[in-house]
C-alpha cells in the first residue's frame, strides 16, 4: 500500500446539503434560477432578442420547467403531465397577460419567423422513421396490422355513433375529434395535420391546433388508466397475459435485439441528418404542387417508403436518428410552450372540456380500439392484454404517451411494437385523413 498518496488531490464526499443536488432537468438549481433570472429581467425591460435567441431562451426556460414539473408530480406523471403543463399553463398565461409583450415578439419571431415549427416537425419525421429497425418496421407491422386495423375501424366507427347520440355530425367527430386521437400524437401527427387542413380549407393552422389538442389528451388519459386496469387483469387472469411478450411462441426476441442496438454518436452524422430531414421536408413542398397532397404528409409517407425499401445508407439513416433524438429530448417541450402560446386559445380549450359529449366520444374511440385489440389477439396467436396495450398505443400523445401506457401496464418492452402502432399507423391516419379532407371539404 502506498502512504504517500496525497489525499488533498483525492475527491471530497459531499455529505452535507447542496443546492447543486437539485436539478430543473438535467439544470442545477441555482443555475437554473440565474438563467431564468436573466431571460425574464431582460423579457420585462424590453431587451429580450425578437429572434431565434430569444424566442429558445424563453421557451426553454419555461418548458424545461414545465416538463420537469409533469414528471415530478404523482398522478399527473402518468398521463402525460409534461405535455399537459407545457400546452395549458402558457396558454392560461397568454389569458390572462401574464407573458408580457417582449416575449410574445421573441416567441413569435421564432415559432413563426424562423419556422421552428416546421424544422421540429421534419427531424422528428425523418429521425424517428429512418432509425427504426427495418425488420421491426415490417414484421411489426405485419404482426400489427389486423388489431390495428381491426381496432381503428372499430375506434372510428365507436366515436361517430357517440358522436351522433350527442348531436356531433360526423365530419367534426371524424376530423376534429377521432383522427387527432389515432394521429400519432402531437409533433408527428396534429402538427401536420393541422398544417394540412389550413392548406386545404385555406385558414390559418392556427386556428385548428386548439381544436385538435384536446382529443389526443383526453384520449391519452383514457388509454393510460385502461393500462393500468390491464396490468391487473393480466395478474388475475395469467393465461392472458404474456408479461410483456407479444406473440405466444415467444418469437419476439430476435427483432427486440435488433431494435435496443444502440450505435455511438458521431457529431457530423448529426450534421447530415439534418440536412436529410430539411430535404424530406423540401421535397414533400414540391411534390405537392405536382401531387397535390400536403408537403408535410408527403413527407412523412417518403419517409417510410425510403425506410421499408432500405436505401438510405445505415450512416445516414444513423445521423437522422441522432438528430431526431437530440431535437425530441431537447425541445419538444420549448416547442409545447410556443403552441400554448400562440396556437391553443384557453377560452377554447375550456369550451371543449366542459362538453361532456366530447369527452364521451374521446372515451369510446379509445375503448372500442383496445378492446379490438384483445379480441383479435386471442385468434393471432398472441397475447390477448399485450395485443390490447400495444393496440391501445395507437391513441394519444404519441412517444410520450407511449412511456406512459405502457409504464402504466408495467410491459416497457413492447416499446418496439408501440412504435409501430403510434408511427405508422398514425402517419397512415393522418395521410387518410388529409385525403379525404380534400375530397369532402
Amino acid at each position: 500500500m502506498d502512504n504517500n498518496v496525497n489525499t488533498a488531490e483525492l475527491p471530497k464526499e459531499s455529505n452535507g446539503f447542496s443546492l447543486m443536488n437539485f436539478k430543473v432537468g438535467v439544470i442545477p438549481l441555482p443555475l437554473y434560477l440565474v438563467l431564468a433570472l436573466i431571460i425574464f429581467a431582460a423579457s420585462i425591460y424590453g431587451k429580450l432578442p425578437a429572434d431565434m435567441i430569444g424566442g429558445f431562451a424563453f421557451m426553454m426556460i419555461m418548458g424545461i420547467f414545465l416538463g420537469d414539473v409533469g414528471l415530478k408530480v404523482p398522478v399527473l406523471k402518468d398521463i402525460g403531465g409534461p405535455a399537459i403543463l407545457s400546452i395549458f399553463v402558457p396558454s392560461i398565461m397568454v389569458f390572462y397577460n401574464l407573458i408580457n409583450p417582449s416575449a410574445m415578439k421573441a416567441i413569435t419571431a421564432l415559432m413563426k419567423g424562423s419556422n421552428f415549427l416546421y424544422l421540429y416537425i421534419s427531424c422528428l419525421v425523418a429521425g424517428s422513421i429512418l432509425g427504426m429497425n427495418r425488420k421491426v418496421l415490417i414484421q411489426g407491422f405485419m404482426r400489427m396490422f389486423v388489431p390495428l386495423v381491426v381496432g381503428t375501424l372499430a375506434a372510428v366507427a365507436a366515436g361517430l355513433l357517440v358522436g351522433k347520440l350527442f348531436g356531433y355530425d360526423f365530419h367534426r367527430t371524424f376530423f376534429y375529434i377521432v383522427i387527432p386521437i389515432v394521429g400519432g400524437g402531437i409533433g408527428e401527427g396534429i402538427i401536420p395535420l393541422s398544417i394540412a387542413y389550413s392548406e386545404i380549407l385555406g385558414k390559418p393552422q392556427e386556428s385548428f391546433i386548439p381544436q385538435l389538442i384536446p382529443a389526443a389528451m383526453i384520449g391519452n388519459i383514457c388509454a393510460i388508466m385502461i393500462a393500468g386496469y390491464l396490468k391487473k387483469l393480466g395478474e388475475r387472469r395469467p393465461e392472458l397475459s404474456g408479461n410483456g411478450v407479444l406473440v405466444r411462441s415467444g418469437s419476439d426476441d430476435e427483432v427486440m435485439a435488433a431494435q435496443s442496438c444502440d450505435k455511438p454518436i458521431e457529431f457530423p452524422l448529426m450534421g447530415a441528418g439534418l440536412l436529410i430531414a430539411c430535404s424530406f421536408f423540401i421535397w414533400g413542398k414540391f411534390a405537392e404542387t405536382f401531387i397535390g397532397i400536403p408537403g408535410a404528409i408527403l413527407m412523412i409517407f417518403s419517409a417510410a417508403i425510403v425506410k421499408s425499401l432500405n436505401i438510405m445508407p445505415a450512416k445516414m439513416e444513423q445521423g437522422a436518428y441522432h438528430m431526431y433524438r437530440f431535437i425530441s429530448a431537447s425541445l419538444t417541450w420549448p416547442l409545447l410552450v410556443g403552441l400554448g402560446v400562440l396556437y391553443t386559445p384557453w377560452k377554447d380549450v375550456v369550451q371543449v372540456l366542459a362538453d361532456p359529449g366530447y369527452i364521451a366520444i374521446c372515451a369510446a374511440t379509445v375503448i372500442s380500439m383496445i378492446a379490438s385489440g384483445f379480441f383479435i389477439g386471442k385468434y393471432l396467436n398472441m397475447y390477448p392484454i399485450e395485443s390490447a396495450i400495444v393496440t391501445g398505443c395507437h391513441s394519444g400523445l404519441g412517444g410520450t404517451g407511449d412511456v406512459a401506457i405502457l409504464s402504466a401496464s408495467n410491459r416497457m418492452e413492447l416499446m418496439p411494437f408501440a412504435q409501430i402502432s403510434t408511427r405508422i399507423g398514425g402517419a397512415c391516419m393522418i395521410v387518410l385523413a388529409t385525403v379525404l379532407m380534400k375530397m369532402f371539404h
